[in-house]
């Protein structure tokens, strides 16, 4: 495995910037030609390459120009969002990570990508970054060092909120001038000590702050790991098994008017909103869809709205709640309709919100987003006594 993190090729680099270069046309010839349409097609691309990928990586010799700006267009070809580091797992293998930077609704397409991986002799594929013991996490960026030694933490415990685990993280070298530099190494920090996919489920919110503005006894950042895994403990004996049923759930309608003339309208599951185990369902899920209702007041034409409806009972077919995937309901006003799942886990909730994206998109534009609020703060404005706001 990897021992340091130093020891890696890092390619992290985001692939939309690549751009393609006339003489990889020689090198690939016409493979160069087939369109990465599925996974299968990226792996039979990468088998009729690994070679020349193979001996670039070992030899460390132009591995930008030979191996990152080849693979990454043709990551960017499958679909937006992979990025991936390259190393010597052992003296003989190569370990090629992808990665989803942390951004949520992409993990489930790297996980997919490298299950579909063929056995290729010398090479190892690794979904996310893994977890590394904390003495081997070491990171230098733009001058500063991040490891075990000038990192520590703290948890701050609220009542009102006590499933939320909120860090805060305290670095030695912090200042109001560094904090941009800071900010990023602790989160690249971070990820390679606890593991991609763990930073992502185990930490509600995170906090970077200077030490003379911490409020509680400093621990040693090596004890993170053993902290979040007893929280973790508690929070799967607690809600584990927890199963809603909407079906006779009652609903709200809100309407107004907004400053601007425009009406906005509003249905929301009352019940859902009331209720006292939210937190086992700590993923919030919104789907954004823009459409054209400057002549409506800001909302949708008979036409749209009967596509918007549409989409919704589509979701509605795919996303059930005896799966952990609980409809909040829905807001409509400024050309723009959002709808609102709570879920127990992001990996559904992101691939049926991807393929509605894709099915539409000459249609209207549509974009979604996946992140934690274990008690859906997000929608404290629908309750009931509260003016509606957008």
């Amino acid at each position: 495995m990897f021992h340091t993190i130093t020891e890696l090729l890092i390619v992290n680099i985001q692939v939309s910037n690549f751009k393609k270069m006339s003489f990889l046309k020689n090198i690939f010839a016409k493979k160069e030609q087939l369109k990465i349409a599925t996974y299968e097609d990226f792996w039979t691309w990468f088998i009729a390459n690994e070679k020349v990928f193979s001996k670039v990586l070992k030899s460390r010799q132009n591995i930008e120009k030979h191996f990152v700006d080849i693979v990454g267009p043709k990551l960017e070809e499958l679909r937006s969002g992979y990025y991936f580091l390259a190393g010597m797992y052992d003296a003989r293998t190569i370990e090629l990570i992808l990665t989803a930077e942390g951004t949520v609704k992409n993990i489930v397409f790297v996980e997919e990508l490298v299950k579909a991986a063929p056995i290729i002799s010398g090479w190892k594929f690794t979904a996310l970054k893994p977890a590394l013991d904390v003495e081997n996490v070491s990171i230098n960026m733009e001058g500063f060092v991040f490891n075990a030694d000038n990192i520590s933490f703290y948890s701050n415990d609220t009542k009102a909120y006590p499933d939320e685990i909120d860090i805060c993280i305290i670095p030695d070298d912090l200042t109001i001038d560094n904090f941009r530099i800071i900010d990023m190494g602790v989160f690249v920090f971070l990820e390679n000590y606890l593991g991609e996919l763990h930073l992502a489920n185990a930490i509600d919110n995170i906090q970077i702050i200077e030490k003379v503005d911490a409020e509680k006894e400093l621990i040693p950042i090596s004890k993170l790991k053993d902290f979040l895994i007893w929280r973790e403990k508690e929070f799967i004996e607690k809600y584990d098994d927890i199963r809603y049923d909407t079906e006779n759930d009652a609903y709200n309608l809100l309407e107004a008017e907004l400053e601007n003339s425009n009406k906005i309208s509003a249905i929301v599951n009352a019940n859902l909103l009331n209720w006292d185990r939210k937190s086992s369902h700590p993923w919030i899920c919104t789907l954004t869809i823009r459409f054209r209702g400057e002549d409506n007041y800001g909302l949708p034409s008979q036409s749209d709205y009967k596509i918007l409806t549409t989409i919704e009972e589509d979701i509605l077919n795919s996303l059930l709640d005896k799966e952990g995937h609980l409809y909040i309901g829905r807001e409509t006003a400024n050309n723009e309709r959002e709808i609102y799942f709570a879920c127990k886990d992001f990996r559904k909730p992101s691939k049926v919100m991807d393929q509605v994206q894709q099915k539409y998109l000459d249609v209207f534009e549509i974009d979604y987003k996946i992140f934690r609020d274990k008690y859906w703060k997000t929608f404290e404005r629908f309750n009931v006594g509260d003016q509606l706001d957008h």
